[in-house]
């Protein structure tokens, strides 16, 4: 668990809501190259950087080729940033317009479900790239990978709209080089990114953010989630101005992408929360394999995936959300997990309380993890198979559109244990908070898991070569 200097509490990582709330892939991506043009700009302002201390659809999915010298990319770091400090206006970029341009091409065709990157890819394992350009932001739609880590900040009194947008311009810049294997302007150890093992990098906004540009656009659902009974909430993992949601196979990736981006966000924002996740290292099982939970459970069985018919219904906000059109509403919840306790209770009790087989995922009236559960069925006494109370139970819903889809991950902080449970869906307020209502009322595991963190964020849509992270927001 980290801490920062700021008065509210840094901290690190999830809900378990047993993966009957959304099916999850970890299936990797096909590798695909484009070009990577940058638009010209003025030689002095590069060489002032260089200087400064400064579901998403698979089918989005695609390989960066180099990024230019400092020099090429027309932006200068101190003169966005130090803009920030003498609240001045942007220096040498013009309002709303990108920092980089690329050609595109070449976009894979959506993978197959267990199809990998980097085993059988032909590309060297640690230099598959996933775009951060497209309709959508990268590390929703996309495979999940091994290592994950969540920072969320709070804006400064003094971070204006104005200021917020050439944060946003500085990120963007970081973001479309560290996610092609290119380090920064301001990145004095450039060799830390040319791994990027399938790097992305995940903006969300908070309320507060939104307010600041423009109260209007805020939707209903973003603030702060109903009380839960069960919530014991308030340890310093809860909400958040701006996360930043860093996902790669390689812990070393995250770990220098979350520092050059801290740095950029330094003049801007103060860091009050992080949690680090982690899944099985990438390889050491199939793709495609439902991720197990520190309690051994197989977690995310039931789970839309991203070429399902309806997962853009469930996911991606319409025209209709305006500038969050293409974006997405992400909830977070950290869960603790009382692992000491549920290493006591025997096999039958750990299944009975999930409703599934541990083994193998399984319902406790079926063979294999996909297998449909019947809730009707009795066993030899004429009691139910799978209890009533059971974790499967609770969280399943007759309303096909009450549904969300879950990217989770492991933590263990050495002082507790648990999920990071994060969740994407088009309205928090008709899709979670109705699974949640039900599984705090009743549900067996609740025994052995408490939710200690939650934050709701927006997720804008993506943006294309020479266009800006958020910029519709600036435009609504």
């Amino acid at each position: 668990m980290s801490k920062t200097d700021k008065t509210t509490p840094v901290n690190q990582a999830p809900t378990a809501d047993g993966g009957e709330s959304g099916k999850s892939s970890n299936s990797g991506s096909a590798v695909s190259y484009d070009a990577h043009a940058v638009a010209a700009g003025a030689e002095a302002a590069g060489a002032d950087a260089a200087g400064a201390d400064a579901a998403q659809n698979p089918s989005d999915l695609h390989s960066s080729g180099s990024t230019p010298p400092a020099a090429e990319r027309g932006v200068s770091r101190r003169g966005l940033i130090g803009g920030a400090l003498a609240g001045v206006g942007l220096v040498g970029v013009a309002a709303g317009s990108g920092v980089t341009a690329a050609v595109l091409n070449n976009r894979s065709a959506s993978p197959a479900p267990g199809s990998g990157s980097g085993f059988g890819s032909g590309q060297p394992f640690g230099k598959e790239t996933i775009s951060c350009h497209g309709k959508h932001q990268a590390g929703v739609a996309t495979a999940v990978t091994a290592h994950s880590r969540y920072l969320a900040f709070n804006l400064s009194d003094s971070t204006n709209a104005d200021a917020i947008r050439r944060m946003l311009t500085v990120l963007t810049a970081d973001i479309e080089s560290l996610t092609s294997g290119q380090g920064p302007i301001a990145d004095s150890e450039p060799e830390l990114a040319e791994n990027p093992a399938r790097l992305t990098v995940t903006v969300g906004f908070g309320p507060e953010l939104v307010n600041r540009v423009n109260p209007a656009a805020r939707p209903d659902w973003l603030g702060p989630l109903p009380r839960f009974n069960r919530d014991q909430l308030g340890a310093g993992y809860d909400d958040g101005d701006l996360l930043i949601a860093i996902a790669s196979d390689d812990p070393l990736t995250v770990a220098h992408a979350a520092r050059m981006l801290s740095k950029s966000l330094r003049s801007f924002a103060s860091l009050v929360w992080r949690q680090d996740g982690f899944r099985r290292a990438h390889g050491s099982e199939p793709d495609g394999a439902t991720m197990r939970n520190l309690m051994g459970q197989v977690d995310g069985t039931v789970n839309p995936r991203p070429n399902d018919d309806d997962y853009s219904d469930l996911v991606w906000l319409q025209k209709s959300a305006g500038w969050l059109a293409g974006g997405s509403a992400m909830v977070f919840r950290r869960i603790r997990m009382e692992l000491d306790t549920w290493d006591q209770v025997d096999k039958p009790g750990r299944e009975n309380s999930i409703g599934r087989d541990i083994a193998v995922g399984a319902p406790l009236t079926g063979t294999k993890e996909f297998d449909e559960p019947d809730f009707t069925a009795k066993n030899e006494l004429g009691l139910p198979i799978i209890h009533a109370a059971s974790h499967i139970a609770r969280a399943r819903s007759s309303d096909p559109n009450e549904r969300i889809y879950r990217r989770v991950y492991n933590y263990d902080d050495s002082t507790d244990q648990g999920l990071l449970f994060i969740c994407y869906q088009r309205n928090p307020l008709e899709q979670f908070v109705p699974i949640q209502r039900r599984l705090d009322q009743l549900d067996l595991l609740n025994t052995w898991i408490t939710h200690t963190g939650s934050a709701v964020f927006a997720i804008p849509p993506g943006w294309e070569p020479g266009g800006m992270l958020g910029e519709t927001l600036f435009a609504s």
